[in-house]
């Protein structure tokens, strides 16, 4: 019986599917990178309007493009790429009105350099990817304590997960020693 596509599977596995035309690889392949996708417009300054616009161009150029990605492998590196080009144009056409309204540019932000952008993304991105590899326990807190702002407090994360509030800091030690260890076999 065949699987349905997820997040999980490797891009070399959802591209084909995604050409083939499974729905359920394209979702798959979205859930996979909607956040390193959306996190791009942010870095380059863009505000939220803006950045559901690069988001919204950049998934219809993956529809319309897949085709020519050569390596599926390189496909996060596609995204990176194609979202940066998409953030420096909506930031050109938005310096371009802001000209047209005579609003000074010499006191604008510069850009963010393309290479280091594409770095930290793809950290941010290696992250997510060894978070999702941990036991969903460790995800949840994980996610409980470094990805909400502001972090809960260990009562109500142990609240929630069912723990003792006293064994909140020994699993989270745990969990943070397996993603390390996730991570350490990742960059090899």
């Amino acid at each position: 019986m065949k699987r349905n596509p997820d997040a999980s599977w490797a891009d070399e596995e959802l591209v084909p599917e995604c050409l083939s035309g499974n729905q359920a690889a394209w979702e798959a392949i979205v859930e996979k990178y909607k956040r390193l996708v959306y996190s791009i417009p942010f870095k380059y300054g863009l505000p939220p309007e803006d950045a559901a616009d690069v988001f919204q161009t950049v998934w219809s150029e993956l529809y319309r493009d897949l085709s020519r990605v050569q390596h599926p492998a390189a496909l996060r590196g596609w995204l990176v790429t194609a979202t940066a080009r998409r953030c420096l144009l909506q930031k050109k056409q938005r310096q371009r009105a802001m000209q047209a309204s005579t609003v000074d540019l010499e006191t604008a932000d510069p850009s963010p350099d393309p290479a280091a952008l594409h770095r930290e993304a793809e950290k941010e991105q290696r992250l997510r990817q060894a978070i999702h590899q941990l036991p969903k326990r460790c995800q949840n807190l994980v996610k409980m304590l470094f990805f909400e702002h502001p972090p809960r407090p260990y009562e109500a994360v142990a609240l929630e997960l069912g723990l003792a509030e006293g064994s909140i800091g020994f699993i989270r030690g745990r969990c943070l020693a397996k993603l390390k260890s996730i991570l350490l076999t990742m960059e090899l």
